[in-house]
């Protein structure tokens, strides 16, 4: 069902080792002068990595962009389905993945999808896609990881898609992102960018469950001040996370001075761990035990944030999926809902829907809903826009 929003609404609302490059012969872990999409290396990927419905695999490393446009490198994995490419090549699925930590031993590409992930990709598969998958640039490349830096995900997700192509398996120029959590932020926000940034790729559209919206208004609040409560431990560990993101991209603002011995501990081993050891070390941590000062003592910080990590509310030119799940604590449904209803205030090609379900559940619940809209993109027959549950 259709609806129409008479005006924008505005949030302000509170949501709760060696490289891979090195591994690979003659990888470098730095950044690179070749043009975005250029394949550095390549290896087989293990057979334990594979997703079900997997005739062919690899592990690479290629050319893309960084924090502040940068050349950089990531890492990735390329899947093709069994059977035989139909005319033109495999439809191409660039996956965007949902968070595992910011260390490079956490790349998927070193690690494997999660059990989760590779369940819902053997879908797809099965769908006769092609998939892609960036780690995202220092996620087992040089450099730290700008965790929720949206636009630098997004050159990550179409740089992969070009990649691809690169390995000469038979990819189509047509292609469509897929993204869970942070990457559903990503997924969408690629959607955004993705005609700008993948010149003479076929952009289709783009898919995002559990997506991060307007997080940035928790972040710019967080300080000494802040309600001396442990928040649930997934949110403190996501919130050190972005900080550490946000250094990353920001070294100006000096973060590390905002913090107390115990922060800047955390803060190093937010770049340290992955996302379960991390949750351990920081369970039951109150955020406002680690600031010496307020964040919002950074001149403009919350323009900054909303430059860094915002989701962007208008410019989409191709159709666009937003799955949310009602019991999702990890990204609120009210959250989101705002984020929707701007969106189709803007009157951009969204398709919104709900379902009662957690933050992981989302992904298998929307498959029904999903899968016949990817078709769809897919076909050339661009889906209306809709709302509803």
């Amino acid at each position: 069902m259709g609806v129409r929003v008479a005006g924008r609404v505005k949030s302000y609302a509170l949501v709760g080792a060696l490289t891979v490059g090195l591994a690979l012969a003659g990888s470098p872990a730095v950044a690179s002068a070749d043009p975005v999409g250029t394949v550095i290396s390549q290896e087989q990927l293990p057979g334990e990595f594979w997703i079900p419905g997997t005739a062919d695999a690899k592990r690479i490393t290629y050319a893309t962009t960084g924090p502040n446009d940068a050349e950089a490198l990531s890492t990735g994995m390329v899947f093709i389905p069994e059977g035989t490419p139909p005319p033109g090549g495999w439809p191409v699925i660039s996956w965007a993945h949902g968070t595992v930590g910011l260390a490079d031993q956490c790349a998927p590409s070193r690690t494997g999808p999660s059990e989760r992930d590779r369940g819902y990709l053997a879908t797809w598969m099965e769908q006769g896609y092609a998939i892609v998958a960036t780690d995202y640039a220092g996620l087992g490349t040089d450099g730290g990881m700008p965790y929720l830096d949206g636009k630098v995900e997004a050159h990550n997700v179409v740089d992969m898609v070009k990649a691809g192509q690169g390995l000469g398996l038979g990819l189509s120029k047509a292609w469509v992102t897929i993204g869970q959590s942070q990457g559903g932020g990503a997924a969408i926000t690629t959607a955004r960018y993705a005609t700008e940034y993948g010149p003479g790729l076929d952009y289709r559209g783009a898919v995002g469950t559990g997506v991060p919206a307007y997080i940035e208004n928790i972040v710019a609040i967080a300080g000494p001040n802040m309600p001396p409560i442990a928040l649930p431990t997934g949110m403190t560990a996501y919130g050190m996370l972005i900080l550490a993101g946000l250094d990353v991209s920001h070294p100006e603002l000096d973060l590390p001075s905002f913090l107390n011995d115990r922060g800047r501990e955390l803060l190093d081993q937010a770049n340290t761990l992955c996302l379960d050891p991390f949750k351990e070390k920081i369970a039951g941590t109150v955020l406002g035990d680690i600031f010496t000062k307020p964040l919002a003592d950074i001149p403009n910080f919350h323009g900054i944030l909303h430059d860094y990590m915002g989701m962007p509310e208008q410019g989409f030119d191709k159709p666009f999926f937003i799955g949310q799940g009602l019991k999702d604590t990890d990204i609120i449904m009210p959250s989101t809902l705002i984020y929707a209803t701007t969106l189709a205030a803007n009157q951009q090609p969204l398709t919104f829907r709900a379902y009662p379900t957690d933050h992981s559940g989302t992904m298998a619940a929307s498959l029904p809903d999903t899968v016949p809209f990817v078709r769809a993109l897919f076909d050339g027959h661009a889906p209306a826009p809709s709302f509803g549950s």
